[in-house]
């Protein structure tokens, strides 16, 4: 794909993006994988934000995938991700500059993979990640539909009636 990307500098963090990734690819294939978010907490370990991937996959089409198309559909969808900055809640000055703030990726699956049928499935493990009481404040980034694969990306922050910790 023609497209300039960002990428970690740290080893670390790219192997820890790149095996995440990897390791939901089969079950994405296999339409099991319902969201993807990666959830940004304050120094607090408090949810801040979540950009959330809502991911559908018809499984019908198999290897009968247009690349060029999805490729294009896929290009316009990365370019705005760039653009999505001001959209974001800043995290505290502190937190950017003594990098106490964490995220992690987390997937939410449709239906639990079979233990016994995958070899990725003891990848993921349940999360004890803290949810909030409200129902969250949702900002639409983008969405895209390419047959086979339809994606849409929204941004979500805690609701201004949620209970402080």
């Amino acid at each position: 794909m023609n497209l300039v990307v960002q990428r970690a500098c740290h080893p670390e963090l790219r192997d820890y993006i790149h095996s995440a990734v990897f390791g939901l690819l089969p079950f994405i294939e296999k339409g099991l994988v319902e969201r993807v978010a990666v959830i940004f907490f304050n120094t607090d370990n408090i949810q801040v934000e979540r950009f959330m991937f809502k991911l559908a996959v018809n499984q019908a089409y198999g290897s009968k995938v247009e690349e060029a198309d999805l490729e294009f559909s896929l290009r316009s969808f990365l370019l705005k991700l760039s653009v999505s900055e001001p959209l974001t809640r800043a995290l505290s000055h502190d937190a950017l500059f003594t990098l106490d703030c964490r995220w992690e990726i987390t997937a939410y699956f449709r239906s639990l993979p079979d233990a016994s049928t995958s070899k990725n499935s003891e990848s993921w493990i349940p999360t004890d990640t803290k949810q909030w009481q409200q129902p969250p404040s949702i900002t639409p980034i983008k969405s895209m539909s390419s047959e086979p694969l339809c994606v849409q990306l929204y941004l979500e922050h805690p609701s201004l009636n949620e209970p402080k910790p």
